[in-house]
């Protein structure tokens, strides 16, 4: 299957002039990054799609970055993302730290009552690799294999944190269509929850990435061994127009705002971002850069090896999809606020 690249239009000179109007006497965006590290976060443990997208893009953004730094990825899983993005938010603000940051990491402080040490709409967003369809999905020996059966058959659901998309649609299916599902959070990774299927310890996952499944489960697919039960998403995928939408199901108006609010993340994707503060011309020429390192054909090259598919986002179109969100009237907001700390 050949690299998608759909629905976005690349925009490549976001950066042009911007080294020229370095003013007199100031360091140079080049200036800044020759024979730097760089270190990028990444929001997840070894081994997922997450991380496998992140070193993917680590081997190729060095030589579309001014200066040609080196770049040192480093996993730093924990909580969907929020130990990475609060890192990133507090840390140095020069420009020599950028994140994968998980979904979640994006809405997350919208929707909590806790205490964040970052604000989404402060980020700088570089942009996204995809735009996702979420899935469920279930071992083909667990009694839920449609939609229907959610509400019909008691089963587990391996998490991560419990502020991921495995518990949080898990808890709102249960709350508003009657569902019996059970998240296991704990797991450090999408490896070890699909290895928690195999072996029995779960039944299914809630809120895994379609590219996803398609990557590290296609076998599975093939010889029949997980159900695909539903898409959480905004739009159906064309790759599986079968399976049934979850907002079909979901018949109150103000319950379906707020499933669809939860969805807009989905189109966020897989985003990297940059700390507030870093200076105007570093930033554009780091997403610059990210765009370019989409456009290359290596880097497309090792995307398709790995199974995955690109859907780009430019940093622009990622930030205005946040503030779309936390734009969101505040009476859904407070509902899904209420049932989350239920």
């Amino acid at each position: 299957m050949g690299v998608m690249v759909k629905g976005v239009t690349l925009v490549l000179g976001v950066a042009v002039g911007f080294a020229a109007a370095v003013p007199a006497g100031a360091q140079s965006v080049e200036q800044f990054y020759k024979g730097k590290q760089v270190r990028m976060l990444i929001g997840g443990g070894p081994g997922g799609t997450y991380d496998t997208f992140a070193r993917i893009v680590v081997r190729h953004i060095s030589k579309q970055i001014p200066g040609e730094p080196t770049v040192i990825p480093q996993n730093l899983p924990g909580a969907g993302g929020i130990a990475a993005a609060s890192t990133l938010y507090t840390g140095t603000q020069d420009g020599s730290i950028f994140a994968a940051l998980p979904r979640p990491a994006t809405l997350d402080p919208l929707l909590s009552d806790r205490k964040f040490e970052y604000d989404a709409q402060k980020l700088k967003w570089l942009g996204s690799l995809s735009v996702e369809t979420n899935m469920i999905v279930t071992w083909h020996t667990s009694k839920v294999k449609t939609l229907d059966d959610l509400c019909k058959h008691e089963a587990t659901y391996a998490a991560t944190g419990t502020s991921t998309d495995g518990v949080i649609y898990a808890k709102l299916i249960n709350d508003w269509l009657g569902g019996k599902m059970k998240s296991v959070a704990g797991y450090k990774g999408s490896p070890e929850m699909f290895l928690a299927m195999e072996r029995g310890e779960v039944e299914g996952r809630a809120g895994v990435p379609w590219s996803t499944v398609k990557s590290a489960a296609a076998e599975w697919i093939h010889d029949k061994k997980i159900n695909l039960v539903a898409q959480l998403a905004l739009e159906k995928d064309p790759d599986i127009p079968d399976v049934p939408m979850l907002l079909d199901a979901v018949k109150d108006p103000t319950h379906r705002q707020a499933f669809e609010l939860l969805f807009m993340r989905l189109e966020a994707g897989r985003p990297y971002a940059a700390p507030p503060d870093i200076p105007a011309d570093r930033l554009a020429a780091l997403r610059s850069a990210f765009t370019a390192t989409v456009k290359d054909k290596d880097f497309r090259s090792d995307v398709e090896k790995a199974g995955l598919e690109l859907n780009l986002r430019t940093g622009e179109q990622v930030q205005a999809l946040i503030n779309k969100a936390y734009a969101t009237p505040k009476s859904t907001v407070d509902l899904l606020k209420n049932v989350l700390k239920q």
